[in-house]
């Protein structure tokens, strides 16, 4: 029972919050101008990776701050 309280910690604190930050779209691409040479995701991959569960809420807070201050689209 042990290992497999332990192997979920793994997968519900790393791998799925690494797989989400990995996989979704609302990443837009480096700004004009940046001279560093990682994109948003791969910065975002790597605190998720370092922090883990709290690098992920880091993002999720991210992300929908960023929702809330973009304007709607005019249709």
């Amino acid at each position: 029972m042990n290992k497999l309280i332990a192997w979920g910690i793994v997968l519900f604190a790393f791998i799925l919050p690494i797989g989400h930050v990995a996989f979704t779209r609302d990443i837009v691409t480096r700004p004009e101008g940046s001279t560093c040479p990682f994109s948003p995701r791969t910065g975002w991959i790597v605190m998720v990776l370092f922090l883990g569960p709290l690098g992920w809420f880091l993002f999720i807070k991210a992300r929908h701050r960023r929702r809330k201050a973009r304007p709607p689209a005019n249709s």
